[in-house]
């Protein structure tokens, strides 16, 4: 593999820019706003319940708990060091089978997230990350999307801003090569050619079929090569009243982006057959940015700028209307540095 083709593509190519650089350009814009709002961090009162309204210091599994339940996948907490059989135990009661997901309690952009098959790579899994985990049931539906949405809260109907469609990466078979020879000369499979490797151990040198489709990953995260889809034409009154009615039953959730697992968009727009992996709070983007096809860089750019107007609008209203409290400045500065030592750890252990 040439390192250096990975990178120039990238490099040349936005979607696959580093998240500060869709962020910097709108630095001033948020100085703008924590003015407007004379507080620094008037953001925290976006989401009353949910830490910080979102922004990655949040429990995975406590914002899981506040799905409805209709919606929600079985999950269970296993705190850092704890015994496996009785993890185990505790997997089984939940009624969670092999395979299922294994993710970090507090996490983002899909580190350490992973498929696994097997009681044997679950205790490797635990063994190697030495921090709270979250154990999730494997949704069996085929398609995936992230659908953004915000409402304020004095009102019934809210809106949905951008809707994601998740195209997982596959390679097709051709009966003579492997399936790494398969991935290097796939066009986008290849930019993630070492993760890849990771997630196929087990069969990255055996020869797919003639004909058969090989799906690479089925975590829907940007950074493990799932393209993004903008599926912004979807967005009608039928799926934002689906949507209004869950936000309804998640009281103090006013923003932030919904992960769905759905059967067909039919089902989805009936608000059927359908399961929310995760809230998603103010750290979450409209991802449907990230498709290059529809959207330029200044595009992604200015998205971004008028989400975080939204943010203003909503938290400043709870501030003053619902007497929603700003999170102290200096802890919450003591959090985020806490958090970028977590993020750290996170990095060396993937």
């Amino acid at each position: 593999m040439s390192k250096f083709k990975t990178s120039f593509h990238k490099f040349t190519h936005w979607e696959h820019w580093p998240s500060y650089m869709f962020y910097l350009p709108n630095i001033p814009y948020s100085f703008y706003l924590a003015v407007k709002a004379r507080n620094p961090v008037f953001f925290t009162a976006t989401n009353p319940a949910i830490k910080n309204s979102g922004n990655g210091m949040e429990s995975k599994y406590e914002t899981i708990q506040m799905i409805p339940e209709a919606y929600r996948p079985k999950t269970v907490l296993v705190k850092v060091n704890s015994n496996f059989d009785k993890t185990l135990k505790k997997i089984e009661e939940s009624k969670i089978k092999l395979p299922l997901i294994a993710k970090p309690d507090i996490g983002f952009r899909g580190v350490l997230v992973q498929k696994i098959d097997s009681e044997n790579k679950l205790k490797k899994y635990f063994e190697s990350n030495p921090i709270d985990i979250i154990i999730q049931e494997f949704i069996s539906y085929q398609k995936e999307c992230g659908i953004f949405y915000y409402r304020f809260p004095n009102e019934k109907s809210g809106t949905i801003t951008s809707i994601t469609l998740k195209r997982f990466l596959t390679v097709e078979g051709n009966g003579i090569k492997t399936l790494s020879e398969l991935i290097i000369e796939d066009k986008r499979a290849y930019l993630y050619f070492d993760i890849l490797k990771k997630i196929n151990e087990d069969n990255f040198e055996s020869i797919p079929k003639k004909g058969e489709e090989i799906t690479l990953t089925v975590i829907g995260n940007h950074s493990k090569g799932t393209e993004f889809i903008d599926g912004n034409h979807l967005i009608n009154k039928k799926l934002t009243k689906v949507i209004d009615k869950i936000s309804h039953q998640i009281e103090g959730w006013y923003y932030g982006r919904l992960d769905i697992k759905y059967e067909s968009i039919e089902k989805l727009m009936n608000g059927q057959q359908l399961k929310i992996l995760e809230i998603n709070g103010i750290i979450s983007e409209p991802t449907h940015i990230y498709d290059a096809s529809k959207n330029s860089y200044f595009d992604a750019v200015k998205s971004i700028g008028k989400h975080w107007k939204i943010i203003y609008q909503i938290a400043t209203n709870n501030h003053k209307n619902q007497n929603i409290v700003y999170t102290n400045t200096i802890n919450f500065c003591k959090e985020i540095i806490a958090l970028r030592k977590y993020a750290k750890k996170l990095n060396k252990l993937r």
